[in-house]
């Protein structure tokens, strides 16, 4: 069988050798009790990465979020983030299902939330009303391709949370490459946001696993909320090690799956009626509209599947492709190829 290049998403990378190594090796305890040693290393290694007190490993990043908002917030409360946003897309609804939590959606073009507009659906203290208690921001957001909020912007609506005694949470999943691709240091990032999650399996190569920071205080209550929601683990350090490999050996590479997503765009935005959004992609997603192409998501992903290429529907007329450090820039060559004949044919 010929080689399948694996496209759909960053998460789909398989633990090297090295990284292997290191999950054998790893030294162990029960992580519940908080006696693991590597997953204590990892907290450390992280919560210094971010310049935040404190971190906690837990499961995913859907859990990671989730445990941010159960720990900052009450029963009847009100989040307030972007429409196209993960945690209203993509984790089934849990902050209304297991935090009580109603969803304050607002449009976002570009995938950039406006200070402005955060400050004009802050509720106001009414007794008929929910309670605004946290602001939710992503960085890199997954489904406008990969775009980078500008710090100042995230600065600009931390203040207004301030102002109006809200917190602010940051859904970094893919904060690395919001980091690769500006030079921006992560922890001036984290300076933003009361709690962090940011995802060790997107785009560093580690199997499973991410992580939550910020204050000591908001870490204890994280770590109940991780034991209520059955991520309390036992001897995770196995995991944790991949987490610490990782960090060591694939952080310092995250712009180089840039490098590849731009190689990719420039072949497939010469297909006719395609159209990149957005053009060029800021880091590591590419996202393509074929509605100008005459074709459906279906029908190319299924052909696209039969030549050995694997890719993901986005929407109506979207696909999306994401370079990974298990794909080279002569595969993500060979598959924008692939699509230009499926297209064209």
């Amino acid at each position: 069988m010929e080689k399948i290049i694996d496209i759909r998403s960053d998460t789909v990378t398989k633990p090297s050798p090295g990284m292997r190594e290191a999950i054998a090796d790893a030294e162990v305890g029960d992580d519940v009790f908080e006696g693991d040693p590597t997953v204590q290393k990892l907290e450390a290694v992280v919560a210094e990465l971010f310049a935040k007190e404190a971190a906690l490993y837990v499961p995913s990043g859907t859990m990671g979020n989730q445990v941010c908002l159960k720990a900052q917030s009450s029963p009847g409360d009100e989040i307030i983030l972007d429409t196209e946003s993960h945690i209203a897309n993509y984790e089934v609804g849990a902050a209304a299902v297991v935090s009580g939590l109603q969803m304050r959606m607002i449009d976002c073009p570009g995938g950039l939330m406006s200070p402005e507009r955060v400050a004009q659906v802050i509720r106001v203290d009414n007794i008929h009303c929910p309670k605004s208690r946290i602001i939710c921001l992503e960085n890199t957001h997954n489904r406008h391709g990969g775009v980078v909020m500008p710090l100042e912007r995230m600065r600009a609506i931390a203040e207004v949370a301030r102002a109006n005694d809200l917190l602010v949470h940051l859904d970094g999943a893919r904060i690395w490459n919001a980091s690769a691709a500006t030079g921006i240091p992560l922890a001036d990032y984290a300076a933003t946001a009361d709690s962090l999650q940011c995802c060790l399996s997107k785009g560093l190569g580690a199997p499973i696993g991410s992580m939550v920071v910020g204050s000591r205080q908001f870490i204890k209550r994280a770590r109940r909320a991780r034991k209520m929601f059955g991520g309390g683990m036992r001897q995770v350090g196995i995991l944790a090690a991949a987490g610490l490999y990782a960090l060591e050996y694939n952080l310092p590479r995250v712009g180089e799956d840039h490098q590849k997503a731009l190689a990719f765009a420039e072949r497939v935005r010469r297909i006719d009626g395609v159209v990149l959004r957005p053009d060029p992609p800021p880091t590591n997603i590419v996202v393509i509209d074929l509605a100008g192409a005459g074709k459906t998501p279906g029908d190319v992903l299924a052909a696209l599947e039969q030549a050995g290429v694997w890719m993901v529907p986005f929407g109506a007329t979207l696909i999306r492709a994401v370079a990974h450090l298990d794909v080279s820039k002569d595969e993500m060559l060979d598959a924008a190829e692939v699509l230009a004949r499926v297209i064209e044919a």
